[in-house]
């Protein structure tokens, strides 16, 4: 118990010492990310989840360290799909390309906080109640047949409750004034960066609904759900820089997340009377990931005539 102990305390303080390096050194001052500082930081983050995944592996052993992997690689590729509405929201509000890494940093910090949180209760609810596992099962599988659908998304931030109360409360700045989120002209007012980072951040609540779920039907162990989700939701800024100007590139990745939430959403119906092994689950998840990036990369979308 002392160990598990030491252990959150550690993990949680390492996050945080990588989060105030992001913002107070390599991101001090407010700049438009390139491509190559993009990808060379979703290298790093990766790394470092692969590192982790190695100290795993020697402290828990085999099982664990491929449900880390497989919770891991199913919260990263949801946050792909998801990237495609930051950058609906983004292009929405306007937002200067400078400002862009300042709303993901605070509201991927608010996520983590909401994401832990929502862990606790889930976990809870599986040991207490058994039969919420079912439940999530069949959440899951009607959300990956929702995916199947050939909706386009788009965003109606205006119907944000949230974000009316906001503008109700606050009078509201017409530019985005240096980057920040208050100012006082005399009084206290919000700029519209608030206003985004309150759309991002209930949005990334309804992102958890699915992504939380999915990684519980991987493993019901705190430790793995929780870090594996922490590394994903890490790397998300890095991801969006990288492939802010490709996503809609990838035009089939939603018929693979759609196989694969319904593949756990299975896992999880099945689990009380055989349980896939982790392993298994891995290889499907990886192959489905790769054969609908495949296919995205190989029949391009064409273009609207």
């Amino acid at each position: 118990m002392h160990g598990e102990l030491t252990f959150w305390i550690l993990f949680n303080g390492l996050v945080l010492l990588l989060l105030i390096l992001d913002l107070g050194l390599f991101h001090r001052r407010p700049h438009e990310v390139g491509f190559r500082e993009a990808l060379l930081s979703s290298l790093m983050w990766v790394g470092l989840a692969g590192a982790f995944a190695v100290f795993v592996y020697f402290w828990r052993g085999r099982v664990p360290t491929l449900e880390f992997a497989a919770g891991y690689l199913v919260e990263e590729s949801l946050s792909v799909d998801n990237l495609f509405v930051f950058l609906l929201i983004f292009r929405y509000f306007r937002v200067p390309s400078i400002y862009q890494h300042k709303v993901l940093f605070w509201g991927i910090l608010g996520a983590l906080v909401m994401r832990g949180a929502f862990i606790l209760v889930g976990v809870a609810l599986i040991r207490q109640f058994h039969w919420i596992i079912y439940v999530f099962g069949a959440f899951l599988v009607y959300t990956g047949l929702q995916l199947l659908r050939p909706e386009e998304q788009e965003i109606q931030p205006e119907h944000n409750p949230i974000l009316r109360a906001v503008r109700r409360f606050l009078p509201v700045t017409p530019d985005y004034v240096n980057g920040n989120f208050f100012v006082r002209d005399p009084g206290l007012f919000a700029t519209p960066l608030l206003l985004v980072l309150v759309v991002v951040e209930t949005t990334d609540i309804l992102f958890a609904t699915d992504s939380i779920p999915a990684v519980l039907a991987i493993s019901r162990d705190p430790f793995v759900v929780y870090t594996s989700n922490v590394f994903a939701i890490l790397g998300l800024r890095s991801l969006y820089f990288a492939l802010a100007g490709m996503i809609e590139v990838f035009h089939h990745l939603h018929y693979g997340l759609a196989v694969i939430l319904s593949f756990i959403g299975v896992k999880m119906l099945i689990s009380g009377y055989y349980q896939i092994p982790t392993g298994v689950a891995l290889g499907v998840v990886v192959a489905v990931l790769a054969t609908s990036v495949g296919a995205s990369l190989l029949l391009p979308k064409k273009a609207a005539k």
